[in-house]
C-alpha cells in the first residue's frame, strides 16, 4: 500500500511517500480502507517531536474516513463493507489502516467521506470542550479563538446548535475574518490589529465571556483572563503559539472563574467510551444539517507535505484533507 511516513523529525520535507506492507489486525481490530484523512495542526507538532519521540519511520495522521475490508475475530459491531470514521492505530495518511473497535464509527448514509474525514478530530473535540468540559448554559457569550480554523469553524456552530446567545471569534489575521463570520459568528477580532481583551468587554457592556476556548496560549491565555467574565470557563486545550500562560491564583478563586484543560489525545487513550455518545451527536446535527463542517482544502496523498506547509503558515481556512483512494 502507499503511505506517508515521517523518516526524522524535522520540516515538511521530511514526509515522505513510500509502499509499506499492508497491516495487520489483531481480534478487536478492523482494517479500514482509506477515502479521506484529515490533517491536523497535531500532525505538523508530531512532525517536529513535539508529541512524544516516536520510532521512526511513522505515519502521522489523526482521523480517517473509509470503508471495512477485515474484522478481527472479537469485533461485534462491525461487519465488512460498513462506511466508518475512525481514529487509526499508528497514523491515517495511508491506503490502509488499522483501528480499535471502540475508535471506530459508523456513519449514516447521508455524512459522505469527505465530512466524515474532516469530523472526527474538530466535531469530536468541539462538543467535548462546549457541552462537556465548559457546560455551555443557554444565552451564554462563547469567546473562540483561532475562529477560522477547523476546530474555530466547527466551535462556533456548536456552540450556537447548544444555546450560546453571542459567539465571538479571534483571528491572526484580517484576511481570515469573512470566513470565521461565514462559519456563524457574530463577531470577529483579529488580535494582530487590537486588544481582543478590550473589545470582548466592550461587546459585552464590560461582563465579559462566560466561556473562552483557548487552543494558542502564551500570552493569548494571559490576556484571556482579563475579557473572562465572573464564573466564566476558560477552557485550555493546545499550544499552536508555543508559547507558556501564566495565570495567577487570585485571578480565578474570588470571581469564580475556572481555568480546565482537555485533550482528545489523552481522551482517546485513557477513555476512547466516552467518545461513542459524542460521535452519536455530532453525526446527528451534521444529518439536520445543523452542522457544517468547513472543508478549506483538497491535497493527494503524494503531495502531504504540502498540506503541512499550508497548515504551518497559518493561512488556511478551515480542514484540510488528503484524498486518499478516489
Amino acid at each position: 500500500m502507499k503511505a506517508v511516513v515521517v523518516t526524522e523529525f524535522g520540516t515538511p520535507d521530511v514526509l515522505k511517500f513510500v509502499d509499506l506492507e499492508l497491516p495487520k489486525i489483531s481480534s478487536n481490530q478492523v482494517l479500514i480502507k482509506v477515502e479521506k484523512a484529515s490533517v491536523n495542526f497535531a500532525d505538523v507538532k508530531a512532525r517536529y517531536g513535539k508529541k512524544g519521540k516516536g520510532k521512526f519511520p511513522f505515519i502521522p495522521g489523526l482521523d480517517a474516513a473509509g470503508t471495512i475490508e477485515a474484522v478481527g475475530a472479537d469485533v461485534k459491531q462491525f461487519k465488512v463493507g460498513q462506511r466508518v470514521a475512525a481514529f487509526p492505530i499508528g497514523g491515517s495518511y495511508a491506503e490502509y489502516v488499522v483501528a480499535n473497535e471502540n475508535l471506530t464509527f459508523l456513519l449514516p448514509e447521508t455524512v459522505g467521506f469527505d465530512i466524515a474525514a474532516a469530523c472526527p478530530t474538530v466535531s469530536f473535540l468541539s462538543y467535548k470542550l462546549l457541552a462537556d468540559l465548559a457546560r455551555i448554559e443557554k444565552g451564554e457569550t462563547v469567546l473562540i479563538h483561532s475562529a477560522a480554523g477547523g476546530v474555530g469553524t466547527t466551535a462556533i456552530q456548536i456552540a450556537k446548535i447548544l444555546g450560546a446567545g453571542k459567539v465571538i471569534g479571534t483571528v491572526g489575521s484580517q484576511q481570515k475574518i469573512e470566513y470565521a463570520l461565514n462559519a456563524g459568528a457574530d463577531h470577529v477580532i483579529c488580535y494582530e490589529k487590537e486588544n481582543f481583551a478590550e473589545k470582548v468587554n466592550e461587546l459585552t457592556d464590560g461582563i465579559g465571556a462566560n466561556i473562552i476556548l483557548d487552543s494558542v496560549a502564551g500570552r493569548i491565555s494571559e490576556q484571556s483572563i482579563d475579557c473572562l467574565a465572573k464564573y466564566g470557563r476558560l477552557v485550555h486545550f493546545g499550544n499552536s503559539s508555543g508559547e507558556v500562560g501564566h495565570f495567577k491564583t487570585s485571578e480565578l478563586h474570588s470571581s469564580c472563574r475556572s481555568v480546565l484543560g482537555f485533550s482528545l489525545g489523552t481522551t482517546r487513550k485513557e477513555r476512547p467510551e466516552i467518545l461513542k455518545e459524542t460521535a452519536e451527536q455530532v453525526f446527528k446535527y451534521i444529518d439536520e444539517g445543523l452542522l457544517n463542517i468547513k472543508i478549506g482544502h483538497h491535497f493527494s496523498l503524494e503531495d502531504a507535505a504540502s498540506a503541512h506547509r499550508l497548515i504551518e503558515s497559518r493561512q488556511s481556512t478551515g480542514k484540510i484533507l488528503l484524498d486518499i483512494n478516489n
